[in-house]
């Protein structure tokens, strides 16, 4: 991974990080162009959080302090190459909803790269197809990645639950899923993360679910050392966050589940010749 996003999720890889430091690193992320430059109160500002967070921060990773960690940035950033600066001056004479459409872009691209070693997604895929039920967790934002994961899944597996809705409910209806012979859920975190799904997922965990997270970054409030975290970046560039990658990367997990389904294939054919029957469909 070559990107200035890639770099840095490779630096803070491996330590272990308070919520107010993951909150600086997925800052950072997410402006990863710019992070080289930032002073430490410039990223306070943008984080939300103090500045002698950030300081705390940089000594977390190993560095004396901020003006080390910057320094380090800087010397490891890549010159800007003919291609890339032509995208840059090029960039400037897009509108700002073309802008949004090439951030998602940027962000497919990111996690291309990410999908180069495919062993976490197959994994991950064998993990939900064993699962029997199969918790589907999707709160607020994420509520819609959760709904499209659960309806295709539930076209393969035999049995998919739905979690999407919060409050008092929540906890009974998961734990009639570890009742019910639950091994693993199946998790979409998307920013602003709901409180409630972090205790969700805390209490997936107390009764020995496996964890799989398909979150904005590895650095989200959700990221726990144990659980199998598969980050996709979000948009940013318009009112409301766009959400490209993770739904694509939902998209990747059904596959890699369906490669841990003997039955998939015919499940998916029986499907086709009751719709086709009950003319379901208008093509």
């Amino acid at each position: 991974m070559s990107s200035a996003s890639a770099r840095l999720l490779e630096l803070f890889e491996g330590h272990r990080l308070t919520p107010t430091q993951r909150r600086i690193a997925h800052c950072m992320v997410r402006r990863a162009g710019d992070a080289p430059f930032l002073s430490s109160v410039e990223l306070a500002e943008l984080a939300g959080v103090s500045q002698p967070s950030v300081t705390r921060f940089a000594v977390a990773l190993g560095f004396d302090g901020y003006p080390a960690l910057r320094r380090h940035l800087r010397e490891t950033e890549p010159p800007e190459g003919p291609e890339s600066a032509a995208e840059s001056a090029g960039a400037g004479g897009l509108n700002e909803y073309q802008q949004a459409v090439h951030a998602e872009i940027e962000n497919l691209r990111h996690l291309a790269a990410l999908l180069e070693d495919p062993a976490q997604v197959e994994r991950a895929g064998a993990l939900l197809a064993a699962s029997r039920p199969l918790p589907v967790l999707g709160l607020r934002a994420a509520a819609a990645q959760a709904s499209g994961f659960a309806y295709f899944a539930a076209k393969v597996h035999p049995d998919v639950r739905l979690l999407t809705e919060g409050g008092s409910m929540l906890q009974d209806r998961l734990d009639g899923c570890v009742r019910a012979g639950a091994e693993a859920l199946m998790c979409f975190a998307l920013p602003r993360h709901p409180r409630e799904t972090v205790e969700a997922l805390d209490s997936a965990r107390a009764a020995g679910l496996s964890i799989v997270t398909v979150a904005d970054s590895a650095f989200a409030p959700v990221a726990h050392p144990g659980d199998l975290l598969l980050p996709a970046a979000v948009g940013t560039g318009l009112a409301f966050d766009t959400a490209c990658a993770p739904m694509l990367l939902g998209r990747v997990l059904l596959e890699a589940m369906c490669d841990g389904l003997p039955d998939a294939q015919a499940r998916l054919e029986e499907f086709d010749a009751r719709a086709s029957e009950r003319g379901l469909f208008a093509e």
